[in-house]
């Protein structure tokens, strides 16, 4: 409610604007928004806008992305600007992770993965617009067009409490510009669903930096297998499972169904229209079901790798909506927890040390930093306390 109460406000505010008049241009795409952006307060002190942008080609020609600029609204300022390597990263046709390109065939749409960062000092946009430049194909001419406007909605962070307790927690494939979630479209019953935007894989280091120590099929061998997953908040579960099976590590299952997905689960409601998924959880080991009252800090399962996973870790988001997959995903912050480290080698030196045993390449962070209310970014590593 606060969301559709933000969008109506900007619309009243801009209703209330005389109207200009907008004379017709014919324009060779169509682009929206999927959704109003919802600023992440990130443990890096920026604010992050993290959403989705789908252009389709409506022209008999091919058409060649060749920038794209987004633009804070009404005043002109140049936000983020994206050229053509940059959107070969970002792009994707049909949305389809993988097909990452620059080139629409006729007929065809693609979603633009956009991340703007904001710094601590920059205002808030209460809009933002997309300047869209390409050429088409034939007969080869260049087009630009600011098209895609939409506000941005400050819906207030949900907060959560600690999931788990301890020492060496890696925020792994986190916000904001991994692919696994960030990118994890999905065509739902019609419709497009990003439930995972903000999703975190925990994953927890020992002394030498070490997700796993010794046989990687192993599951006991992994740090985090078997730790206790705990409620971030009062609230009641929506649903829950408790019976599929481990996996063996090492590469995602084949044939996994989509309700198999999460594996083992809890879903709870913490209240304001806000739902907490923890997934892939250890098979016996859930403790609640459907309709049972949990207090912040009660244990919910324990750290398994059931679903569609390749190594334990506990996968947890929060989204707008009671189903793990249909819901939108939003942004949210834990209320305290110690920054100790990154791991600044990025995603392929995580993937390294998951697969093979090797120490994560951390850069220290030192003095460590107690940090309030922000959403810990990706690969940074964190102690949880009670």
């Amino acid at each position: 409610m606060r969301v559709l109460a933000a969008i109506l406000a900007w619309w009243l505010a801009s209703a209330a604007m005389p109207a200009a008049a907008v004379e017709p241009e014919l324009t060779p795409f169509v682009a929206e928004a999927l959704w109003a952006p919802n600023p992440a307060t990130g443990s890096d002190g920026r604010r992050h806008l993290v959403y989705e942008l789908r252009i389709a080609n409506t022209t008999g020609s091919g058409l060649e992305l060749k920038k794209v600029e987004v633009l804070d609204e009404p005043s002109g300022k140049l936000l983020l600007s994206l050229d053509r390597d940059g959107l070969g990263k970002r792009f994707s046709i049909g949305g389809r992770r993988g097909a990452e390109a620059t080139d629409l065939g006729v007929g065809q749409f693609g979603v633009l993965f956009l991340h703007v960062a904001l710094e601590p000092a920059d205002a808030l946009p209460r809009a933002i617009a997309h300047r869209i430049s390409l050429r088409l194909a034939q007969p080869g001419i260049d087009f630009s067009a600011t098209v895609a406007r939409t506000p941005v909605v400050e819906r207030p962070l949900v907060v959560l409490g600690p999931p788990l307790i301890g020492a060496g927690y890696v925020a792994a494939d986190g916000c904001c510009d991994s692919i696994r979630h960030v990118r994890a479209l999905l065509a739902l019953n019609g419709h497009f669903t990003l439930a995972q935007r903000f999703a975190i894989d925990w994953e927890q280091i020992d002394a030498e930096n070490r997700v796993v120590k010794g046989d990687t099929k192993n599951l006991s061998n992994y740090v985090i297998y078997g730790r206790e997953a705990l409620a971030v908040a009062d609230g009641t579960v929506v649903s829950s499972r408790n019976d599929l099976p481990e996996q063996v590590p090492g590469a995602l299952p084949q044939g996994m169904t989509i309700d198999q997905a999460d594996g083992n689960f809890v879903v709870l409601d913490i209240g304001g229209g806000s739902y907490v998924l923890y997934a892939h959880m250890q098979p016996g080991s859930v403790t609640v079901k459907a309709g049972a009252k949990v207090k912040r800090g009660d244990v919910l399962g324990k750290v398994g790798n059931t679903g569609n996973t390749q190594a334990p870790h506990l996968h947890l988001h929060v989204m707008d909506g009671p189903s793990p997959l249909l819901s939108n995903g939003i942004p949210y912050v834990f209320d305290s927890f110690k920054l100790v480290a990154i791991d600044k080698a990025g995603t392929a030196d995580f993937d390294k040390a998951e697969a093979t045993g090797s120490p994560l390449t951390l850069t220290p962070v030192w003095p460590h930093q107690v940090l309030s209310r922000v959403l810990p970014l990706d690969l940074t590593v964190v102690e949880f306390s009670r």
